[in-house]
């Protein structure tokens, strides 16, 4: 991150050494990613690039390399103070792609979160990809906000748990934390797939599962993201459903922040963050010193 670093709005890239110029609202979005930046750090910003190069090469098979550049280019814009969420996004205007920034304050942490059922079917096209779908997902959470909740959940047509409008959705049955099965009709999370893999390799049980909401009553239901972490489920909006005490929730979190490590942009320009295209790295996980399994029991 530089000094003349960008200071917010959106801004379209035009190309290698060409810089950024003032954009839009995009006219065609199709790829989005987001991650938390906060005096500098970040969590795990392997994964978040990997995920957007992946729906790139897929949407309009962009080369790795050339997304690598934007990705570089645009971390090199994020203040280095202050908690920042920016956006990338990659947009068609006539026909051809475009890459965009959009440098945005991060609002507040949200501690706990109220969870709407939508009644709704999911008519999502492209559940995998984040940011082909996105205004139908705003309008769910839009809806969601109206009965008094934080996110919609939204639920299979038989009515099994799939994910949250902006969350993956996990909860813990004794010992086991559980997650509905990766299918075409859910988003790879990076904060799920982070918390799956810190649990299992300290010892803990992790199952997957495809339960009614009803079925999910009165344990410790998390809604996770990379903007809020882990927001434990304080209330099923217009449901009987009971919801069971968040006792792990904090330790988990304060595990997530202790991943945060200096933007890796440079790295990045490098081309050692990500050697391969679409690698899954950990490092920046495996960087953290991993707490005590003890402490993970309960």
């Amino acid at each position: 991150m530089t000094a003349g670093a960008l200071t917010g709005g959106r801004w379209r890239w035009a190309g290698p050494g060409c810089g950024f110029r003032p954009a839009t609202e995009p006219p065609g979005l199709h790829v989005i990613d987001s991650w938390l930046v906060s005096d500098g750090r970040v969590r795990a910003f392997g994964m978040h690039a990997e995920r957007f190069g992946a729906a790139c090469s897929e949407l309009f098979a962009l080369p790795w390399a050339h997304t690598a550049t934007f990705l570089c280019a645009a971390m090199t814009q994020i203040p280095s103070r202050g908690r920042w969420f920016p956006r990338v996004e990659l947009v068609a205007q006539g026909g051809e792609p475009h890459f965009q920034l959009w440098v945005r304050p991060a609002p507040p942490r949200g501690k706990t979160v109220r969870l709407w059922i939508s009644d709704k079917p999911d008519l999502r096209h492209r559940p995998t990809v984040k940011g082909t779908d996105l205004n139908y997902l705003l309008e769910l959470r839009r809806l969601a906000v109206t009965e008094g909740a934080d996110e919609a959940l939204i639920v299979s047509p038989d009515r099994r748990v799939r994910e949250g409008s902006t969350t993956s959705i996990l909860w813990w049955r004794g010992n086991t934390l559980c997650v509905p099965p990766l299918s075409a009709n859910l988003l790879a999370g990076v904060t799920r797939a982070l918390l799956l893999d810190a649990v299992s390799t300290r010892g803990l049980r992790v199952a997957t599962e495809s339960p009614t909401p009803t079925e999910l009553d009165g344990l410790e239901v998390w809604a996770v993201n990379a903007l809020h972490g882990i927001r434990p489920v304080a209330e099923w909006i217009g449901t009987s459903i009971e919801t069971g005490p968040a006792t792990r929730a904090a330790r988990w979190n304060a595990y997530l922040d202790g991943l945060a490590v200096p933007h890796p942009a440079d790295r990045l320009a490098r081309g050692d963050l990500i050697p391969t295209p679409f690698e899954r790295k950990q490092a920046d996980a495996n960087s953290a010193s991993p707490p005590q399994s003890t402490e993970f029991r309960a």
